[in-house]
């Protein structure tokens, strides 16, 4: 596409999203023409669709920001169209989806707006789009869905959960990706969760699972799964990874259960022979959001490239906290206060590092935006993009 195409689609989009019933109006305008087009696909989705809307706007939105670079558009929709394939998504249905596109931006743009021009711009999208995730969904071999039993459920707080599950064959995921999740209390309904742990020959896999207040699946996994249930597990995503080869140290950010990715890469460092040296910022509102400090802490006793230094936003724990006193493990660095982007980009611009942020959509953005504030180059930040 050339530079003024990409404008226009940006500014079109732009418009549409930027007013206060826009993401939702788009998004039902989608549905609608595709399931009018294709009824049979509204089968192959849950019955409550809040978080498929959302998702979309997501999507669509990180495609657009990111025309600029064909590559990482590519791989992105590529990855997008093998997590579609737990919903039983195939190639053949994306053009579907390209028209669909086309259409619902079409009847949220007035007639007046919606030029040759823009609907030329548009089209290229959608081709790009269907294209690429047509490639995607036939691109490979693995199976689209893994079952695994529970062999474990711990409370690490009242509202964290350690969940272990085996599955009979090992699921090739690495150490930084997230999988598609779908428990048994909520069927249909899937949300992605970043394995604690490396793979390992017998079919283990470890999720840290947070309750989020008013969610449909978090207060379930917490509250009622019990040893014994299978889970479904779909095709490993993300791309989270240390660059051994770059010659760059490496600067990690977590916050709260988002520790799980970095803490999967950490173990599986600490078995190698060499690697960068590694500050991980370990981060929670509370300190006792800070569950898994002493495991990371020992890690870096052991492993002399980690530096682990944990931080708060608030320096002591709520009122209304039950749990036991949070006490940091003796010898650790003192914790640092304060908004967790804030205090770390205070520290320096760390553009000589290759740099990960895991957490909350809130924190990944807002660390984000310190970071660049304070001089560190975006191409130099990794996150999930959903």
């Amino acid at each position: 596409m050339d530079q003024r195409a990409i404008s226009l689609v940006r500014t079109n989009f732009r418009a549409v999203t930027g007013s206060p019933h826009g993401p939702a109006q788009l998004t039902n305008y989608f549905y609608a023409h595709l399931f009018g087009e294709n009824p049979g696909l509204r089968g192959l989705f849950p019955a409550t669709m809040h978080m498929q809307r959302e998702r979309l706007v997501l999507a669509i939105d990180f495609v657009i920001a990111a025309l600029d670079d064909p590559d990482r558009v590519r791989e992105f929709l590529r990855q997008l169209a093998l997590d579609h394939r737990k919903y039983g998504v195939e190639a053949g249905h994306y053009p579907a989806a390209g028209r669909a596109i086309i259409a619902a931006m079409r009847d949220f743009t007035s007639a007046v707006f919606w030029t040759d021009a823009i609907d030329a711009a548009w089209t290229q999208v959608a081709e790009l789009i269907t294209t690429e995730m047509s490639i995607g969904a036939a691109s490979d071999d693995l199976p689209s869905t893994w079952s695994a039993t529970v062999v474990g459920h711990h409370r690490l707080r009242d509202d964290v959960a350690l969940v272990r599950l085996r599955s009979e064959t090992q699921i090739p995921y690495e150490p930084g990706q997230y999988l598609p999740v779908q428990i048994p209390q909520r069927g249909r309904m899937w949300r992605y969760l970043s394995p604690a742990i490396p793979t390992n020959p017998y079919g283990e896999i470890e999720f840290h699972v947070r309750k989020v207040r008013g969610g449909w699946v978090s207060p379930s996994i917490v509250n009622e799964t019990q040893v014994g249930d299978r889970w479904t597990l779909g095709a490993p995503l993300g791309g989270l990874r240390v660059d051994r080869t770059s010659g760059r140290d490496v600067l990690m950010i977590s916050s709260g259960t988002g520790i799980a990715p970095l803490r999967a890469q950490l173990m599986e460092m600490a078995m190698k022979g060499h690697n960068p040296r590694v500050q991980l910022f370990l981060g929670g509102r509370y300190p006792c959001d800070l569950y898994d400090v002493s495991n990371l802490w020992q890690l870096s006793i052991t492993n002399p490239w980690l530096t682990v230094v944990p931080i708060c936003e608030n320096a002591t724990d709520p009122w209304w906290y039950t749990g036991p006193p949070t006490e940091l493990p003796e010898g650790i660095q003192r914790s640092l206060v304060g908004p967790i982007g804030d205090v770390i980009a205070g520290i320096g611009s760390w553009s000589d590092r290759q740099i990960q942020i895991c957490g909350s959509a809130t924190m990944i953005r807002s660390t984000r935006k310190a970071l660049i504030r304070a001089g560190t180059p975006a191409v130099q930040i990794s996150y999930d993009q959903i």
